[in-house]
């Protein structure tokens, strides 16, 4: 009899589990970066984090530095725009499929985006990646809607002649179910573990071999 009142505990903790909502929203405004997560009811702020108090110069002097092992790590290699539209075309079915059986479970909100591409260094090239946002943006964002809860997105895009950096201002928040995230996730991995092994191998093959100093 006990155990059957454990194992009925312990299946209302895993539905409780799969129905509470997490999430998390950016805030980017100004130059800084706001980051908050969302566990149920609960809300933490994660970044910027609390400010730790420094050390005063007498404490510092009294705690001996450990000299630190530098250890050879070989860097990640970075993916190329063939490989990204690969990661796309193999991620993208299955992520589908995943998506249209939540039945629009994730939410995304709110989502204000501004993102003004800056142009003075190079307008040509402004000009020509103000065209490719414009075309993914209008490509993307029905379909996202289809599969995703939007229910007000807010996105302006422009260029800035006048400044060579991209100014990026907005919030951007995403909540979802565990229970529909695990489904997702299940659906997916697969998928993207095949392409990260598919990915590495052609990186290996493709790094040269070092050669011997002279």
């Amino acid at each position: 009899m006990t155990a059957l009142w454990i194992l009925g505990i312990l299946a209302l903790l895993l539905v409780w589990l799969c129905l509470t909502r997490v999430g998390a929203q950016v805030t980017l405004s100004g130059g800084s970066t706001v980051v908050d997560v969302r566990f149920g009811l609960f809300r933490f702020r994660v970044f910027p984090g609390k400010k730790k108090p420094k050390a005063s110069k007498e404490q510092a002097a009294e705690k001996p530095k450990k000299p630190k092992e530098k250890k050879e790590k070989q860097p990640m290699p970075k993916p190329t725009l063939a490989d990204i539209k690969d990661a796309v075309r193999t991620l993208w079915p299955p992520l589908k499929r995943a998506l249209d059986r939540t039945r629009r479970g994730i939410r995304i909100h709110p989502l204000t985006v501004s993102l003004i591409l800056g142009g003075a260094d190079d307008p040509a090239a402004a000009a020509e990646q103000y065209g490719y946002l414009q075309a993914g943006i209008w490509t993307g964002m029905p379909v996202l809607e289809k599969a995703l809860d939007i229910p007000e997105p807010r996105i302006h895009t422009d260029i800035d002649f006048d400044a060579s950096k991209p100014l990026i201002e907005g919030a951007v928040g995403i909540t979802a179910r565990i229970g529909t995230l695990v489904g997702v996730g299940l659906g997916v991995a697969i998928p993207a573990l095949r392409w990260f092994l598919r990915f590495r191998k052609k990186a290996k093959q493709t790094v040269p071999a070092p050669q011997p100093a002279a």
